[in-house]
């Protein structure tokens, strides 16, 4: 559990001065006040910061980012008490801290990919090329004979084994049908060369 740190500051009235002297616009009493409470707010954040964004985010840059962001509402906040600007500008780098949280919480945990990593989809690539390649097949094996086509699409387009196609085809053998379609299978690469 952190530390609690005391809101007093060691020179209240002080403070207070510098505190409206910063709102009229005086930079240098601004310098003065981010010197004294800007440490302060740095131990009161240390570690309250997400593990897994520190990496990205540390501290002192949470603080900073919070503190920047409250002072151009500097004009608006009341000083009447001594710790009125350190209690604004603690309030300040909670909610920062919380916006960060929430962000996690909404975020999927990053995880690096693997470098040999495939793809379960096809690259618009390989889609283009597939589908040039299909419109190739598709002319050449029109310029076919209806035998060779037939014999051509049962092997490969249906998968039949050659005693399947020799049925198919009237042919007297499977190995009578595997020569048919060797020779169909030739002609189509042919005119599947002419059509490219």
């Amino acid at each position: 559990m952190q530390p609690s740190i005391a809101m007093t500051d060691p020179q209240p009235d002080a403070s207070i001065e510098l505190i409206v002297q910063a709102q009229s616009g005086d930079d240098d009493a601004l310098n003065r006040l981010l010197d004294r409470y800007v440490p302060r707010l740095r131990r009161w954040a240390s570690g309250r910061l997400p593990s897994s964004m520190r990496t990205m985010l540390d501290t002192g840059d949470l603080v900073q980012d919070a503190v920047v962001a409250a002072l151009r509402r500097l004009r608006t906040i009341d000083v009447q008490h001594e710790g009125a600007l350190f209690a604004y500008l603690r309030q300040a780098v909670h909610n920062r801290i919380i916006d960060l949280y929430r962000r996690k919480r909404r975020r999927p945990e990053r995880q690096d990919m693997p470098l040999d990593a495939e793809s379960d989809e096809t690259s618009p690539l390989d889609a283009a090329m597939r589908a040039e390649d299909v419109e190739r097949y598709e002319q050449a094996l029109a310029r076919l004979s209806d035998d060779d086509r037939q014999l051509i699409v049962l092997r490969v387009e249906l998968g039949f084994d050659y005693a399947a196609m020799a049925a198919a085809m009237h042919k007297p053998s499977a190995a009578a049908a595997r020569m048919a379609c060797t020779r169909a299978i030739g002609k189509l690469a042919q005119e599947m060369r002419r059509v490219g």
